[in-house]
């Protein structure tokens, strides 16, 4: 005769899940996705975009290899995503405070590489950089993306930071106008040393980001106010 609590074999009562399980299961779609991402930027991180593989994603995550595809139909998608996560956020942010700061392009410039210091060197998301760094060129496609959602915008606003420098006559070059890439390019190095050569010579990120804005004020004929 099965026992009372359904446990035997002949028990018509289903198992309970476990505690968990109930908390995978009742977790909002916005949460488990968030931790597929975080998952996603962990296995990206330590393998590369070709070496990365769904299931190593799904495992960190705690999730079924399913479940995954339910929110990304492939690895492209997936990093897609990460990228949207990682990177919407801190450009949305720089992109209101320009608009709105009543401040000089001095004032400005040490916000942004603060702000920039100290999301994209000194945080995760620095392993996205070195991602497009290392394989962006094998695979055009997501390079292309990361262009699209990331350099772009980027360009753009060092282009308006440049413009509105120009228009109120605190510099008289255009040279930054026409090549943007020159102010962001110091971010690129402390990535790279970052991951690098830290461990051989330590590098103040900051102190070089800010010797960096007052060679560029004044190659570009920054007038004091």
């Amino acid at each position: 005769m099965a026992s009372g609590d359904g446990s035997g074999e002949g028990g018509g009562a289903k198992p309970r899940a476990t505690a968990p399980a109930r908390r995978r299961a009742s977790k909002e779609p916005a949460d488990r996705r968030r931790e597929i991402l975080e998952a996603a930027l962990v296995v990206f991180a330590e393998a590369g975009f070709a070496g990365a593989r769904m299931q190593d994603v799904a495992a960190r995550a705690g999730v079924a290899k399913g479940t995954l595809y339910l929110y990304f139909k492939d690895k492209e998608a997936l990093f897609e995503g990460l990228v949207r996560q990682a990177i919407d956020p801190v450009l949305g942010r720089l992109e209101r405070e320009f608009a709105d700061f009543p401040g000089s392009t001095r004032a400005f410039l040490s916000v942004l590489f603060a702000h920039l210091a100290n999301e994209a060197v000194h945080s995760p998301r620095r392993h996205i950089v070195r991602l497009m760094l290392g394989e962006g060129e094998r695979f055009p496609e997501i390079a292309g993306f990361y262009y699209r959602e990331v350099v772009s915008r980027g360009l753009g606003l060092l282009r308006a930071i440049n413009a509105r420098a120009l228009e109120r006559g605190e510099i008289s070059s255009d040279a930054g106008l026409r090549f943007p890439q020159l102010l962001i390019a110091p971010l690129l190095v402390a990535t790279v040393w970052e991951g690098l050569f830290q461990r051989h010579e330590a590098l103040d990120v900051q102190g070089m980001l800010e010797a960096h804005a007052e060679i560029t004020l004044r190659g570009l004929g920054w007038k004091e106010p």
